[in-house]
């Protein structure tokens, strides 16, 4: 097995056993991007020479025992809209195509305080507005299953090139389903933790009530480990909760004997793919044959899920993406007579179609003969949602849906039509909107050899009972032994 398809666990040991050392590592990722990222156009911006050269100096440093954090040395990819010092932040926009941070956001000092090391800046679709990364204004990610098929979005670049080997794992946001459904579509390990666990200074808003960043990777274990690094309270993002530090690799038990699992009947209705129901209904059979007690129930409010969150997320976006007008950030337009023209050119030419149809929605139900009947409803509505999980996570310890309603589509079929490019975030937008944390795990493959992903749904700060009912079916499935083909390389 080559070194790059091992999981970050298996590396370590690896390491602590003196087999291989951190500059083998870091040449193995970076031989492998320059091979095949030509294919998945996974990455905005690659950091391979920088790389190289910060493997030697802490594997350095790790030797004289100046370092002694357990994960020093393991590369990692972070999606483009987390601030990094001295690199560019471009947000996959022209907006922002030479921004260049002043500041590391707070997820990348925790990870530099790991001594992990950099790859690169990975695609994803603008300002993360797309459930298929084609809104990048830089290119289109493909899907390593099948190049012709998007890797989901809008963290398409960081699960892409974690399904590709191309970095041991990742960072991504999660808007409305934006970690978990690429996770999903390209066959990897996803995990939106609770909103509050990890710091968002730094993470460029999107909507600033949903956006949570969090951890792809290509197993459960590695999640956990991930998990542990970034999560902590943090004096410089309000939203950010205290909670006892926890080491959420102790929770990985490979037992659910017990395990009380809700199942909404209303994931599994129309619109859900009939191989995706399938391969769920074998998951929730392999959780029974484990010991854990499966029961059918109905989460009422889910049908409003999606509608509320549009409102929510386009409203917040508006009011975020207000600041990119040429003149305090982003691009400026070199065509103007006068200020009014300069946020207007500035505006059309920096922002790309995705971008410019959420903050017209969301100007829209923000204006003041709207506000009360769309932006008000929807935040009822989000009162309403949250009350019926909570109600539910009275009964039973973890939610099971599909993640998404199909495998990944092909590049091109729904980027005409948002309406159904909006129906791919059907199954996770209600997660984002409570605030709950939710993995995504691979259970199967479809006649067409795609990827289909199960979503675990927990309560608040509850990540713990997830990562473990994910951990036990990872262990006791062989799904890992499948791998992506590339298929359609030209």
């Amino acid at each position: 097995m080559e070194l790059y398809e091992l999981s970050v666990h298996e590396l370590k040991e690896k390491l602590d056993n003196n087999e291989i050392t951190i500059t083998d590592i870091t040449k193995a990722y970076v031989d492998r991007i320059n091979e095949k990222e030509k294919d998945v156009q996974a990455f905005v911006t690659t950091l391979g020479d920088e790389a190289i050269q910060k493997a030697k100096e802490i594997e350095e440093k790790v030797k004289n025992g100046e370092i002694k954090s357990s994960y020093a040395g393991i590369p990692i990819g972070i999606k483009d809209n987390m601030c990094t010092k001295g690199i560019k932040t471009t947000c996959s926009s022209k907006m922002l195509e030479n921004f260049i941070s002043p500041y590391d956001a707070t997820v990348i000092n925790k990870i530099n305080d790991e001594n992990l090391i950099n790859l690169g800046k990975l695609n994803m679709d603008e300002f993360a507005m797309g459930a298929s990364t084609e809104y990048s204004y830089f290119k289109k990610t493909k899907n390593p299953w099948d190049l012709n098929r998007v890797p989901g979005g809008s963290s398409g670049g960081s699960a892409a090139a974690v399904a590709a080997n191309m970095v041991p794992w990742a960072l991504g946001s999660d808007t409305g389903g934006s970690i978990r459904q690429p996770s999903s579509f390209c066959g990897v390990v996803g995990l939106k933790p609770t909103y509050g666990l990890v710091s968002r200074y730094g993470l460029v808003a999107f909507a600033s009530s949903l956006d949570q960043i969090g951890p792809i990777t290509k197993d459960v274990e590695d999640a956990a480990i991930l998990l542990n690094m970034i999560a902590g309270y943090d004096e410089k993002d309000t939203t950010s909760v205290k909670t006892e530090k926890k080491d959420y690799t102790k929770c990985l038990k490979n037992d659910v004997k017990g395990l009380k699992i809700g199942i909404p009947k209303e994931y599994f209705g129309d619109g859900i793919n009939e191989e995706v129901k399938q391969k769920l209904e074998e998951a929730i059979e392999k959780y029974k044959e484990m010991g854990a007690e499966v029961e059918e129930f109905s989460l009422n409010i889910a049908e409003y899920a999606l509608a509320t969150y549009y409102i929510i997320a386009c409203a917040e976006a508006s009011s975020n993406l207000g600041r990119f007008d040429g003149i305090r950030y982003g691009y400026r337009s070199k065509e103007f007579n006068n200020l009014k023209e300069i946020y207007i050119n500035s505006r059309t030419e920096g922002f790309g179609p995705e971008v410019k149809r959420r903050i017209i929605l969301g100007t829209y139900v923000l204006s003041s003969g709207y506000y009360d009947a769309y932006y008000k409803k929807a935040q009822q509505v989000r009162t309403l949602v949250k009350e019926e999980f909570t109600k539910a996570f009275e009964k039973y310890d973890v939610i099971l849906t599909p993640t998404a309603p199909t495998v990944a589509f092909k590049i091109g079929e729904r980027s005409n039509n948002p309406l159904e490019m909006y129906l791919a975030d059907i199954c996770t937008v209600s997660v984002n909107i409570a605030g709950l944390p939710g993995i995504s795990i691979p259970c199967g493959i479809n006649s067409e050899g795609m990827p289909i992903g199960m979503q675990l749904i927990g309560n608040y700060f509850d990540e713990e009972t997830i990562l473990n009912a994910a951990y036990t079916y990872e262990k006791n499935t062989d799904f890992k032994k499948n791998k992506p083909t590339f298929k359609n390389k030209k």
